[in-house]
């Protein structure tokens, strides 16, 4: 997955983020806009996730809330 396939739909994704791991706050995810390695980064240290949780959990907010 790159940043351009999240992009558009960053918004929701970034909701059912923070829906799944309610440690994030906004400025976590609106300053890593753009910057992938970052919102992993941020989303692994606030939360403990793998990268591999963090991937899949971003998949499955993208494959239900933007076919």
């Amino acid at each position: 997955m790159n940043k351009l396939e999240i992009k558009g739909d960053w918004n929701i994704i970034k909701g059912k983020l923070k829906q799944k791991w309610g440690a994030l706050t906004d400025d976590d995810l609106q300053c890593a806009e753009g910057k992938l390695e970052e919102v992993y980064g941020r989303i692994q240290k606030r939360t403990g996730a793998t990268r591999e949780a963090i991937e899949d959990a971003i998949k499955d907010s993208k494959s239900t809330c933007c076919s």
